[in-house]
């Protein structure tokens, strides 16, 4: 308990960094808000300078932080500049749907990376070891959006079987998910292949053998479950990577969620909407990573925290 709480104590100035770097890169990039808000009117300079004192966009950048911070701490995220509604109700509509294809593909990415890195180092130097680390090795070379719209070619166009895009039915995920898992499931198989292939030279494997266990009961009980501890490490990564990968994932099979939105609030210069959906991104990962390390004592029981 004293490390988790440790720990989170951590993640308060890390966060405040975060959002610090965050607003500074938004406010580098070219582009004023008040103009694409008005672009389409062809509202004059006037107009563009009144809204901009409106949006407070109009003040010195230290003043504009300290002006968000101020309603973060209040649990405010702001307001989005477009559609004028809660940053809060934008993440709350879109996250249940990017949650839920990084779920399935981190499931997706942990069920096949385990069994294709098993069997890969049970049959080591066999067929079935060339051909499940050639799969990995395709997995992690091949480009997302490849991938996707391979998939659609086959599955959608081809066979007829899925649909090419959108979202509400179980259907709507598979593709996604497959693309999405797909990579972390590759990074995933070839280090529970080294891992195991190192675990099962070490003594106390040799030990267990000598004694005359059978080899299924060396394999799970005393190889696999130390095999598992940098394999935890990988999979926690991984799901950062997944929340970042939505983006493109989303954005080719047309899903409504934080990936979509992300992007066009970055393209419109939505700040509070890109500084809302980017801190809850960062305070999943870390949760995630305080998860992956306690999960370390219960696989080993050698770890202690203090």
């Amino acid at each position: 308990m004293k490390y988790v709480i440790r720990r989170v104590l951590i993640c308060i100035p890390v966060l405040f960094g975060l959002t610090l770097i965050v607003f500074s890169m938004l406010h580098l990039i070219p582009g004023d808000p008040a103009q694409v808000i008005l672009a389409q009117s062809g509202a004059r300079p006037e107009a563009v300078a009144r809204l901009r004192e409106q949006l407070g966009l109009d003040l010195p950048l230290h003043e504009q932080y300290l002006r968000y911070l101020n309603d973060l701490l209040h649990g405010d995220l702001g307001r989005s500049l477009f559609t004028h509604r809660p940053v809060t109700e934008i993440i709350a509509q879109s996250a249940p749907s990017t949650l839920e294809l990084a779920f399935a593909a981190m499931a997706l990415a942990i069920i096949l990376g385990l069994t294709l890195g098993i069997l890969a180092a049970v049959y080591q130097d066999s067929w079935i070891d060339n051909a499940a680390m050639s799969l990995a090795v395709i997995g992690v070379s091949m480009p997302s959006f490849w991938l996707a719209l391979l998939l659609i070619f086959a599955f959608s166009l081809g066979l007829e079987w899925l649909p090419s895009g959108g979202q509400g039915t179980p259907k709507h995920l598979i593709l996604p998910t497959l693309v999405l898992g797909f990579n972390s499931a590759a990074v995933i198989s070839r280090l529970v292949r080294s891992s195991m292939l190192e675990v099962l030279r070490q003594e106390y494997v040799t030990t267990a053998r000598a004694k005359g266990l059978k080899e299924q009961a060396v394999f799970i009980r005393h190889a696999l479950r130390n095999a598992l501890v940098p394999v935890v490490t990988v999979a926690g990564l991984q799901f950062g990577f997944l929340l970042g990968g939505t983006v493109v994932t989303e954005t080719v099979f047309a899903r409504q969620g934080l990936g979509r939105v992300a992007v066009d609030a970055i393209i419109y210069k939505d700040l509070s909407v890109v500084q809302g959906i980017v801190l809850l991104i960062a305070v999943i990962y870390m949760v995630v990573n305080l998860l992956v390390d306690i999960c370390y004592s219960l696989l080993d029981p050698r770890i202690r925290y203090q």
